[in-house]
């Protein structure tokens, strides 16, 4: 079950609480990619398993999409986006005392990253679902400079025919990153991480893995 979410900071905070009926491992803010929202089919079913398995997630709505309910960010919009994360963080921080991660969907997980190379004790790690290496067809334009400035436990989860970046050239990109962090392949998955109609048992299997992940 969750809830409605509301906060109207500076940077708005507009989305959904997952509270566990048991809470015993932290909290996870997740947000979405650039031609979505927190309603996104991929949030939802992640949300509802890792509350399930006893997190407690807020997923949200970043605020240029709290601005306009269609269409991709501006390009101006990147850092007001961050500060709707932050702001995120801040009020999970409130409610509680575990570990909080941070992350998201494609764009939403991007920004994630960058505010995390900018701000290392943010967050106690990321949980990033198809990271956006780089544009279709652009492979030259990597995404990745602040990698090497990321200093907090990464997960990914990546599926093998995503456009926006090969499994290679992922692991290639992730060998920058001076923090542990693991790869987590989906096969078959496209950018959006569905294989078929559903996404089947991917949100269960992301949920263990990452559980082994964060108590290394």
């Amino acid at each position: 079950m969750s809830t409605p979410f509301v906060d109207l900071a500076d940077a708005p905070v507009r989305g959904f609480l997952h509270a566990p009926s048991q809470p015993s491992h932290g909290a996870i803010v997740l947000t979405h990619g650039a031609g979505a929202d927190c309603q996104s089919k991929l949030l939802i079913e992640m949300s509802n398993v890792f509350a399930a398995s006893g997190f407690t997630v807020l997923r949200f709505d970043l605020p240029f999409r709290s601005e306009r309910p269609h269409g991709p960010p501006s390009p101006g919009s990147a850092a007001r986006d961050r500060d709707g994360l932050r702001r995120a963080v801040a009020l999970m921080k409130e409610r509680e005392r575990g570990p909080i991660f941070l992350g998201g969907h494609s764009y939403g997980g991007r920004q994630a990253t960058i505010l995390v190379s900018e701000d290392s004790q943010l967050v106690d790690g990321l949980l990033l679902f198809s990271y956006p290496l780089h544009p279709p067809r652009k492979p030259d334009q990597l995404r990745t400079s602040h990698f090497p400035k990321l200093n907090r436990p990464a997960f990914f989860v990546h599926g093998t025919r995503d456009p926006f970046g090969t499994i290679p050239e992922v692991k290639s990109a992730l060998k920058l990153i001076p923090a542990s962090h693991v790869l987590f392949e989906v096969e078959g998955a496209g950018h959006d991480l569905a294989t078929k109609k559903t996404f089947g048992d991917l949100p269960s299997r992301v949920v263990s893995e990452f559980q082994t992940f964060v108590k290394k």
